[in-house]
């Protein structure tokens, strides 16, 4: 296969669910760039699955945890090598002890979280003293933090995906709460809004959007017109209060949400699975 190695063909296929030869021809192409082999991909009409935003790892558990007042929040990945180890009781607590202690202390990031007082030794010296252990490497490879005046998180079963969402307002209602964090984690919306699109993904999707209208064999003229149509379905397919709410595709996740309060938005999200 040249300079264009057999696991990143792989690894292309997984995150696009394109064809292996499409992706290494992709990837052959673009001398190896993967992102570049995926924009590839879509403006060539490649069914391109959106899974980018989530974080690279293998094996380990993704756990969220909420303060009690419901004002702080967080999200940890802690990667093993083993399914064995990761559905392990005894790893499982010992990731979650780490998320009490970083969400006790309001850590900013993973760094700070290592460096936190895990009793005896930190935290970082804990997971390097658990490799010993355990037999396998350990790498605390995802943390955020979220603060708001209401934040609710999920968990998927099973420990390999896991979101949280703050919400602008006190008290808001657990139940949509869930419900917007279970959005979250099945749909991956890459943004809250559409404002919240950066301008390099829309710049992006437009000229997707010129190459594959001018593709189709449409007139030049219209490519534009074509792609700014080609970006609000991609608003309305990946930004969170634009997208379907997934338990009454009648209704957005904008509109569930204002149903339960008028004045509520999202204004920050996170979701972290270990499948690429």
């Amino acid at each position: 296969m040249g300079q264009i190695k057999a696991a990143d063909v792989a690894k292309l296929r997984k995150t696009t669910g394109a064809g292996m030869m499409d992706c290494k021809n992709a990837l052959t192409e673009v001398d190896g760039d993967f992102e570049a082999a995926i924009d590839l991909l879509r403006k060539k009409g490649q069914k391109v699955a959106n899974k980018r935003a989530d974080r690279d790892a293998t094996e380990g558990a993704v756990l969220s945890l909420v303060s009690d007042d419901r004002k702080t929040g967080i999200v940890v990945v802690l990667n093993c090598e083993t399914d064995f180890v990761a559905k392990n009781e005894d790893f499982v607590a010992f990731v979650k002890k780490i998320g009490t202690i970083a969400l006790e202390n309001k850590a900013a990031n993973a760094d700070a979280v290592k460096a936190l007082p895990f009793d005896d030794s930190t935290v970082g010296e804990e997971i390097i003293s658990q490799i010993g252990v355990i037999g396998e490497k350990l790498d605390l490879s995802g943390y955020a933090l979220v603060e708001a005046d209401t934040v609710v998180g999920y968990i998927h079963p099973g420990n390999k995906l896991a979101s949280i969402a703050g919400f602008n307002v006190p008290d808001f209602d657990d139940q949509t709460g869930k419900d917007v964090v279970m959005q979250i984690a099945a749909m991956a919306p890459v943004a809250i809004d559409k404002e919240d699109v950066s301008e390099a993904i829309i710049a992006k999707e437009i000229e997707i959007g010129k190459e594959q209208a001018i593709a189709e064999g449409k007139p030049a003229q219209l490519a534009e017109k074509i792609a700014m149509g080609k970006l609000n379905k991609f608003y309305k397919d990946n930004t969170l209060m634009q997208q379907q709410f997934v338990k009454n595709n009648k209704i957005t996740v904008s509109e569930h949400v204002k149903a339960t309060n008028k004045d509520a938005k999202v204004i920050v999200m996170k979701r972290f699975s270990l499948n690429a």
